[in-house]
């Protein structure tokens, strides 16, 4: 796992390292507009768990998480975290809450 100071920088490293794609949280799923397609728990793994604390607000608190498809399209989801995290269902919340972050 790399050591990131900002989301930018995270962003920035994750892409060279090939999670080209961007993905939306959905109640049920990730979404790549980009390439049409909705990934559910079983069709994905969180392969690394970024977490950035705003510096003067809670309301800046987000994590990035590196995304891989089981049929290797990776990409990256930004999130909120805490109280303004977005309600999910049991099972994606299960998969995107229960990784390790750095």
């Amino acid at each position: 796992m790399r050591d990131y100071q900002n989301i930018v920088d995270a962003l920035k490293g994750l892409k060279s390292r090939g999670f080209i794609y961007d993905f939306n949280l959905k109640p049920f799923c990730l979404e790549c507009a980009s390439l049409q397609l909705q990934l559910h728990p079983e069709d994905f793994e969180v392969t690394e768990v970024y977490r950035f604390e705003g510096m003067s607000s809670p309301d800046d608190n987000s994590v990035v998480y590196a995304i891989k498809s089981v049929e290797g399209v990776k990409g990256v989801l930004v999130d909120a975290y805490g109280a303004y995290a977005e309600a999910l269902t049991p099972g994606l919340a299960a998969k995107l809450r229960n990784t390790n972050a750095s």
